[in-house]
């Protein structure tokens, strides 16, 4: 049987993001020391570690099926490439930064200066677009000791924090662009391959669903339920249960982490009582 070869990064925050999401999603690789690569136990897929920046070469030449790698590596390298899904992880964003100590009065700031990046071709292009005259320095890494070693007046790279910037004696002054992982695949895949991949990929969905939503429990008045079904519809409606006590219920349903913040003194002033929020650890929708 055919194996799908996905490429993900070989080590950092990404790389572990995405052995989670695989382990999430019930896939069980080898323990030990990770070498070029390694095959799941329990799904047909083979997993290549390689350096974030030759992901997309790979994945472009079909030396592996698929890839995870963040959206600034495919925005950078370019190709011919397909993105299959965006993950809702490791998203930072691509910012300009200069000495702290520097005063900063918009984009002009950046004429005639020197920037040094990683990421060339992505700060090539917004300075055109935003017609910045500014000189670009390539270096590989470390960008952020750059302008306190004379090398470039400011920097543009990956900023998920902030704390790298502050350590180094630099502020954010611009956001380009925001950034996550994403999962891309090469051209031509076989019906074998693309099955696999379908597989996968409903596996990922699940995962993410679950996530992103969280079970809810509540007891309300029966003569708030309709209101409060108004506020979380769940997936199609919420179970309701009639409770002990005459009058009230006992409602089940999911809501998105994010919306239930947002309406939890609504649901508090209908009367809802003992609302547990509860992880999932799957949902297919």
């Amino acid at each position: 049987m055919s194996k799908l070869k996905i490429a993900i990064q070989k080590k950092g925050r990404l790389s572990e993001k995405s052995l989670d999401l695989l382990k999430n999603c019930g896939i069980t690789l080898p323990n030990g020391d990770r070498k070029l690569k390694t095959e799941a136990k329990n799904f047909p897929i083979e997993v290549l570690f390689l350096r974030d920046d030759d992901i997309p070469q790979y994945v472009d030449q079909g030396v592996a099926d698929i890839g995870i790698l963040g959206q600034n590596e495919l925005w950078e390298k370019g190709g011919d490439i397909e993105v299959v899904q965006e993950l809702g992880f490791a998203g930072c964003r691509l910012s300009l930064a200069i000495p702290r100590e520097e005063a900063y009065g918009g984009l002009s700031y950046f004429n005639g200066k020197k920037i040094a990046t990683s990421y060339p071709v992505i700060l090539q292009k917004f300075l055109q677009e935003k017609n910045i005259q500014a000189e670009i320095e390539q270096i590989g890494g470390s960008v952020e000791i750059a302008p306190g070693i004379g090398l470039a007046e400011g920097i543009f790279d990956i900023v998920s924090t902030g704390s790298t910037l502050t350590m180094n004696g630099l502020k954010e002054v611009e956001v380009v662009t925001k950034s996550e992982a994403v999962l891309i695949q090469t051209k031509e895949l076989s019906t074998e391959k693309k099955s696999i991949l379908d597989q996968l990929l409903f596996r990922i969905n699940a995962v993410r669903n679950a996530r992103e939503n969280k079970y809810i429990l509540l007891n309300a008045p029966n003569e708030a339920i309709s209101q409060i079904t108004a506020i979380l519809p769940g997936m199609k409606s919420p179970t309701i249960i009639p409770l002990a006590e005459e009058g009230w219920s006992s409602m089940q349903s999911v809501v998105r982490e994010d919306v239930f913040w947002e309406v939890i003194d609504q649901l508090k002033g209908l009367g809802a009582q003992g609302v547990l929020v509860l992880n999932i650890e799957k949902m297919i929708v």
